[in-house]
């Protein structure tokens, strides 16, 4: 099933966001073959990172969960708010 992570950070942790992203690269390319998309959330000027938005596949919820508690972004205390939330593809079809 496939489950969209929404990761919001906060406010003035784009320090954090730097110092934990060669973990989180790493972390994603461990799953790769879970992910149909992922990527930054930006700032309206398109300059800033605010956030990440993940469509993955997973077994089920509690799979999603425990991927995303084990980020090391949300290991680092990050996100604002992280959501997660069944997806359905539609379009374009396989």
């Amino acid at each position: 099933m496939h489950f969209v992570i929404h990761c919001t950070d906060k406010a003035d942790h784009a320090h954090v966001r730097a110092e934990n992203r060669p973990a989180h690269v790493e972390y994603l390319k461990a799953h790769a073959a879970q992910i149909v998309a992922a990527g930054p959330t930006l700032s309206e000027d398109g300059e800033a990172m605010t956030g990440s938005v993940l469509i993955m596949e997973f077994a089920d919820r509690a799979a999603a969960e425990t991927w995303a508690d084990g980020d090391p972004y949300n290991q680092a205390s990050l996100f604002e708010s992280v959501s997660i939330q069944p997806w359905k593809k539609v379009f374009p079809g396989d």
